[in-house]
Protein backbone atom coordinates (compact mmCIF):
# COMPACT_ATOMS: atom_id res chain seq x y z
CA UNK A 1 0.00 0.00 0.00
CA UNK A 2 1.39 3.33 -1.17
CA UNK A 3 0.82 6.53 1.28
CA UNK A 4 -1.22 9.41 -0.21
CA UNK A 5 0.74 11.76 1.20
CA UNK A 6 3.19 12.10 4.03
CA UNK A 7 1.71 13.08 7.34
CA UNK A 8 3.96 16.05 9.28
CA UNK A 9 6.02 15.37 12.74
CA UNK A 10 2.63 16.22 14.54
CA UNK A 11 0.12 13.59 16.83
CA UNK A 12 -3.11 15.70 16.98
CA UNK A 13 -5.09 13.65 15.33
CA UNK A 14 -7.39 13.95 17.86
CA UNK A 15 -8.15 17.27 17.28
CA UNK A 16 -11.46 18.75 16.25
CA UNK A 17 -11.86 20.11 12.72
CA UNK A 18 -11.52 24.15 13.49
CA UNK A 19 -14.18 26.03 12.70
CA UNK A 20 -13.90 28.92 10.92
CA UNK A 21 -14.83 31.75 13.30
CA UNK A 22 -12.69 34.03 15.05
CA UNK A 23 -13.10 36.04 18.62
CA UNK A 24 -15.77 34.88 21.18
CA UNK A 25 -16.50 32.02 18.60
CA UNK A 26 -13.26 30.29 19.38
CA UNK A 27 -14.23 30.04 23.06
CA UNK A 28 -17.97 28.85 22.65
CA UNK A 29 -16.44 26.41 20.15
CA UNK A 30 -14.30 24.52 22.15
CA UNK A 31 -14.89 22.88 25.07
CA UNK A 32 -12.96 21.80 28.34
CA UNK A 33 -12.61 18.48 27.22
CA UNK A 34 -11.57 19.17 23.44
CA UNK A 35 -9.10 21.96 25.05
CA UNK A 36 -7.57 19.66 27.17
CA UNK A 37 -6.84 17.07 24.86
CA UNK A 38 -4.87 19.66 22.32
CA UNK A 39 -3.05 20.89 25.45
CA UNK A 40 -2.04 16.84 26.17
CA UNK A 41 -1.38 16.34 22.15
CA UNK A 42 0.75 19.84 22.61
CA UNK A 43 2.53 18.21 25.72
CA UNK A 44 3.49 15.13 24.24
CA UNK A 45 4.64 16.28 21.04
CA UNK A 46 6.32 19.02 22.22
CA UNK A 47 8.35 16.43 24.40
CA UNK A 48 8.86 13.44 21.78
CA UNK A 49 10.33 16.54 19.50
CA UNK A 50 12.53 17.01 22.18
CA UNK A 51 14.09 13.83 22.50
CA UNK A 52 15.03 14.11 18.85
CA UNK A 53 16.04 18.12 19.24
CA UNK A 54 18.21 17.37 22.43
CA UNK A 55 20.76 14.97 20.00
CA UNK A 56 21.15 17.70 17.36
CA UNK A 57 21.64 20.01 19.42
CA UNK A 58 24.39 18.25 21.48
CA UNK A 59 25.85 17.39 17.95
CA UNK A 60 25.45 20.32 16.73
CA UNK A 61 26.37 22.59 19.90
CA UNK A 62 29.25 20.78 21.27
CA UNK A 63 30.96 19.47 18.51
CA UNK A 64 30.36 21.55 15.65
CA UNK A 65 28.98 19.76 13.13
CA UNK A 66 25.92 20.42 11.35
CA UNK A 67 24.19 17.22 11.15
CA UNK A 68 21.77 16.55 8.05
CA UNK A 69 21.48 13.42 8.71
CA UNK A 70 19.89 13.67 11.92
CA UNK A 71 16.75 13.19 10.71
CA UNK A 72 17.91 9.93 9.26
CA UNK A 73 18.64 8.32 12.80
CA UNK A 74 14.76 9.34 14.10
CA UNK A 75 13.92 7.40 10.34
CA UNK A 76 16.15 4.63 11.40
CA UNK A 77 14.60 4.29 15.08
CA UNK A 78 11.12 4.31 13.62
CA UNK A 79 12.01 1.48 11.20
CA UNK A 80 13.37 -0.63 13.70
CA UNK A 81 10.72 -0.53 15.54
CA UNK A 82 9.14 -2.24 12.86
CA UNK A 83 11.89 -4.81 12.24
CA UNK A 84 11.84 -5.63 16.33
CA UNK A 85 8.03 -5.81 16.63
CA UNK A 86 8.05 -9.63 15.77
CA UNK A 87 10.72 -10.58 17.79
CA UNK A 88 9.19 -8.21 21.40
CA UNK A 89 5.79 -8.76 20.62
CA UNK A 90 4.63 -7.68 24.01
CA UNK A 91 7.36 -6.69 25.61
CA UNK A 92 7.50 -2.89 24.54
CA UNK A 93 10.31 -1.63 27.12
CA UNK A 94 12.34 -4.35 26.11
CA UNK A 95 12.52 -3.58 22.45
CA UNK A 96 13.20 0.00 22.90
CA UNK A 97 16.18 -0.86 25.05
CA UNK A 98 17.70 -3.40 22.19
CA UNK A 99 17.14 -0.49 19.77
CA UNK A 100 18.35 2.37 22.04
CA UNK A 101 21.33 -0.08 22.30
CA UNK A 102 21.97 -0.77 18.84
CA UNK A 103 21.69 2.75 17.57
CA UNK A 104 24.35 4.01 19.92
CA UNK A 105 26.37 1.46 18.55
CA UNK A 106 25.59 2.04 15.26
CA UNK A 107 26.42 6.28 16.38
CA UNK A 108 29.79 5.20 18.15
CA UNK A 109 30.59 3.22 14.71
CA UNK A 110 29.64 6.09 12.36
CA UNK A 111 31.32 8.36 14.44
CA UNK A 112 34.65 6.50 13.92
CA UNK A 113 34.24 6.18 10.72
CA UNK A 114 32.99 9.48 9.01
CA UNK A 115 32.34 12.21 11.53
CA UNK A 116 35.57 12.35 13.10
CA UNK A 117 36.81 13.63 9.90
CA UNK A 118 34.76 16.91 9.73
CA UNK A 119 35.21 18.50 12.92
CA UNK A 120 38.25 21.10 11.53
CA UNK A 121 36.91 20.99 8.10
CA UNK A 122 34.54 23.66 6.52
CA UNK A 123 31.01 23.64 7.05
CA UNK A 124 30.22 23.28 3.17
CA UNK A 125 31.85 20.08 3.31
CA UNK A 126 29.94 18.93 6.70
CA UNK A 127 26.63 19.81 4.93
CA UNK A 128 27.88 17.68 1.70
CA UNK A 129 28.97 14.50 3.47
CA UNK A 130 26.04 14.66 5.64
CA UNK A 131 23.49 15.22 3.08
CA UNK A 132 25.22 12.34 0.85
CA UNK A 133 24.46 9.84 4.12
CA UNK A 134 20.99 10.80 3.94
CA UNK A 135 20.70 9.77 0.10
CA UNK A 136 22.52 6.53 1.83
CA UNK A 137 20.29 5.96 4.23
CA UNK A 138 17.38 6.07 1.72
CA UNK A 139 18.71 3.64 -0.46
CA UNK A 140 19.48 1.72 2.04
CA UNK A 141 15.73 1.18 3.93
CA UNK A 142 14.30 1.05 0.42
CA UNK A 143 16.73 -2.11 -0.69
CA UNK A 144 15.88 -3.80 2.80
CA UNK A 145 12.21 -2.71 3.38
CA UNK A 146 10.49 -1.60 0.19
CA UNK A 147 8.77 1.79 -0.26
CA UNK A 148 5.11 1.45 1.38
CA UNK A 149 3.53 2.17 4.65
CA UNK A 150 3.96 -0.17 7.67
CA UNK A 151 2.03 0.49 11.03
CA UNK A 152 3.27 -0.58 14.79
CA UNK A 153 0.99 -1.58 17.09
CA UNK A 154 0.97 -0.38 20.59
CA UNK A 155 1.35 -2.84 23.47
CA UNK A 156 -1.82 -4.38 24.63
CA UNK A 157 -1.02 -3.15 27.91
CA UNK A 158 -1.60 0.19 26.73
CA UNK A 159 -4.22 -0.27 24.83
CA UNK A 160 -7.55 1.84 25.29
CA UNK A 161 -7.84 5.53 26.73
CA UNK A 162 -9.19 7.06 29.77
CA UNK A 163 -12.33 9.56 29.27
CA UNK A 164 -11.99 13.48 28.99
CA UNK A 165 -15.37 14.46 29.17
CA UNK A 166 -18.70 12.79 27.83
CA UNK A 167 -17.30 11.40 24.52
CA UNK A 168 -14.11 12.25 24.08
CA UNK A 169 -11.29 9.59 25.52
CA UNK A 170 -7.35 9.69 25.29
CA UNK A 171 -4.68 6.98 24.59
CA UNK A 172 -2.76 5.66 27.09
CA UNK A 173 -0.24 5.16 24.68
CA UNK A 174 0.38 9.28 24.27
CA UNK A 175 0.70 8.97 28.27
CA UNK A 176 3.29 6.45 28.27
CA UNK A 177 5.07 8.30 25.25
CA UNK A 178 4.76 12.01 27.69
CA UNK A 179 5.70 10.27 30.65
CA UNK A 180 8.83 8.23 28.79
CA UNK A 181 10.00 11.42 26.98
CA UNK A 182 10.04 13.19 30.46
CA UNK A 183 11.87 10.20 32.05
CA UNK A 184 14.74 10.45 29.32
CA UNK A 185 14.30 14.48 29.76
CA UNK A 186 15.35 13.99 33.44
CA UNK A 187 17.70 11.33 32.87
CA UNK A 188 20.01 13.91 30.74
CA UNK A 189 19.77 16.84 32.91
CA UNK A 190 21.72 14.47 35.40
CA UNK A 191 23.86 13.19 33.21
CA UNK A 192 24.76 16.63 32.10
CA UNK A 193 24.86 18.33 35.15
CA UNK A 194 25.25 15.89 37.86
CA UNK A 195 27.60 13.70 36.67
CA UNK A 196 31.32 13.15 35.30
CA UNK A 197 30.53 12.52 31.81
CA UNK A 198 28.81 15.37 31.97
CA UNK A 199 31.24 17.70 32.97
CA UNK A 200 33.93 16.63 30.56
CA UNK A 201 31.14 17.25 28.05
CA UNK A 202 30.47 20.86 29.17
CA UNK A 203 34.54 21.38 29.67
CA UNK A 204 35.21 20.23 25.75
CA UNK A 205 31.91 22.25 24.72
CA UNK A 206 33.73 25.35 25.84
CA UNK A 207 36.99 25.32 25.07
CA UNK A 208 38.07 21.99 23.20
CA UNK A 209 41.86 22.96 23.13
CA UNK A 210 42.01 23.40 27.00
CA UNK A 211 40.77 20.47 27.79
CA UNK A 212 42.45 18.47 25.56
CA UNK A 213 45.64 20.15 27.35
CA UNK A 214 44.12 18.60 30.97
CA UNK A 215 44.46 15.11 29.29
CA UNK A 216 40.52 15.31 28.39
CA UNK A 217 40.31 12.34 25.69
CA UNK A 218 38.53 14.18 23.36
CA UNK A 219 37.82 12.19 20.56
CA UNK A 220 36.21 9.52 22.46
CA UNK A 221 34.58 12.09 23.96
CA UNK A 222 32.80 13.56 21.12
CA UNK A 223 32.29 9.76 20.00
CA UNK A 224 30.38 9.11 23.13
CA UNK A 225 28.53 12.03 22.78
CA UNK A 226 27.55 11.29 18.90
CA UNK A 227 26.61 7.82 20.04
CA UNK A 228 24.42 9.44 22.76
CA UNK A 229 22.73 11.73 20.03
CA UNK A 230 21.58 9.47 17.57
CA UNK A 231 20.28 6.71 20.36
CA UNK A 232 17.53 9.50 21.54
CA UNK A 233 16.33 9.88 17.75
CA UNK A 234 16.40 6.54 17.35
CA UNK A 235 14.38 6.40 21.01
CA UNK A 236 12.19 8.81 19.60
CA UNK A 237 11.30 7.69 16.30
CA UNK A 238 10.83 4.33 18.06
CA UNK A 239 8.33 5.51 20.37
CA UNK A 240 6.78 7.82 17.47
CA UNK A 241 6.16 4.91 15.39
CA UNK A 242 3.07 3.61 16.97
CA UNK A 243 1.40 7.00 16.20
CA UNK A 244 2.45 8.34 13.31
CA UNK A 245 3.17 4.91 11.31
CA UNK A 246 6.59 4.38 9.23
CA UNK A 247 6.98 5.48 6.09
CA UNK A 248 9.96 7.00 3.79
CA UNK A 249 11.51 10.01 4.19
CA UNK A 250 9.80 10.60 7.66
CA UNK A 251 13.43 11.80 8.82
CA UNK A 252 12.81 15.26 6.67
CA UNK A 253 10.54 17.03 8.53
CA UNK A 254 11.17 15.91 11.32
CA UNK A 255 15.16 17.57 10.72
CA UNK A 256 13.47 21.23 9.49
CA UNK A 257 11.86 21.20 12.77
CA UNK A 258 14.37 20.03 15.62
CA UNK A 259 16.56 22.84 13.92
CA UNK A 260 13.98 25.63 14.04
CA UNK A 261 13.99 24.34 17.77
CA UNK A 262 17.83 24.20 18.36
CA UNK A 263 17.64 28.03 16.91
CA UNK A 264 15.11 29.20 19.43
CA UNK A 265 16.22 26.87 22.34
CA UNK A 266 19.56 28.27 21.72
CA UNK A 267 22.89 26.40 20.11
CA UNK A 268 24.09 23.71 22.35
CA UNK A 269 21.60 24.48 25.54
CA UNK A 270 19.64 21.82 26.66
CA UNK A 271 17.41 23.65 28.87
CA UNK A 272 16.79 25.73 25.91
CA UNK A 273 16.25 23.01 23.86
CA UNK A 274 13.43 21.40 25.97
CA UNK A 275 11.38 24.99 26.62
CA UNK A 276 11.42 25.55 22.52
CA UNK A 277 10.32 22.19 22.09
CA UNK A 278 7.22 22.99 24.06
CA UNK A 279 6.84 26.53 22.63
CA UNK A 280 6.96 24.50 19.15
CA UNK A 281 4.40 21.61 20.63
CA UNK A 282 2.02 25.06 21.33
CA UNK A 283 2.10 27.04 19.08
CA UNK A 284 2.26 24.00 16.18
CA UNK A 285 -1.03 22.23 17.71
CA UNK A 286 -3.42 25.00 18.43
CA UNK A 287 -2.29 26.74 15.23
CA UNK A 288 -3.69 23.55 13.48
CA UNK A 289 -7.39 23.94 15.34
CA UNK A 290 -7.53 27.61 15.28
CA UNK A 291 -5.34 28.76 12.10
CA UNK A 292 -5.53 25.86 9.89
CA UNK A 293 -4.78 27.54 6.38
CA UNK A 294 -1.89 29.69 8.05
CA UNK A 295 -0.67 26.60 10.63
CA UNK A 296 2.58 25.98 8.83
CA UNK A 297 3.33 29.61 9.15
CA UNK A 298 3.12 29.78 12.94
CA UNK A 299 6.81 28.24 14.16
CA UNK A 300 8.55 30.16 11.97
CA UNK A 301 6.82 33.49 13.03
CA UNK A 302 8.00 32.32 16.26
CA UNK A 303 11.39 31.39 15.66
CA UNK A 304 11.79 35.20 14.11
CA UNK A 305 10.23 36.95 16.88
CA UNK A 306 12.33 34.82 19.38
CA UNK A 307 15.42 35.67 17.26
CA UNK A 308 14.76 39.29 17.33
CA UNK A 309 13.90 39.87 20.65
CA UNK A 310 17.27 37.59 21.41
CA UNK A 311 19.49 36.36 18.70
CA UNK A 312 21.00 33.75 20.79
CA UNK A 313 18.55 31.92 21.36
CA UNK A 314 16.32 31.41 24.68
CA UNK A 315 19.39 30.08 26.66
CA UNK A 316 22.84 29.93 26.30
CA UNK A 317 24.83 26.64 26.62
CA UNK A 318 23.25 24.29 29.15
Amino acid sequence: MQRAASPPFSFTSLSLRPPRRVGAAWCRAVDLPTFLVQCLNAVQYGLLLFLVASGLTLIFGIMGVINLAHGSFYMIGAYMAFALAPWFGDWFIAKLLVGVLLSAAFGFVLEWIFFSFLYQREHLQQVLMTYALILVFEEARSLLVGNDVHGVGTPDWLAGGFQLGGLMSYPWYRVFASLACIVVALGLYYVVNRTRLGMMIRAGASNRDMARGLGLNIKLLYRVVFAGGVALAALAGMIAAPLSSVYPGMGGSVLIICFVVVVIGGIGSITGALIASLLVGFVDTFGKVFFAEYSGVGVYLLMAIILVWRPEGLMRRA
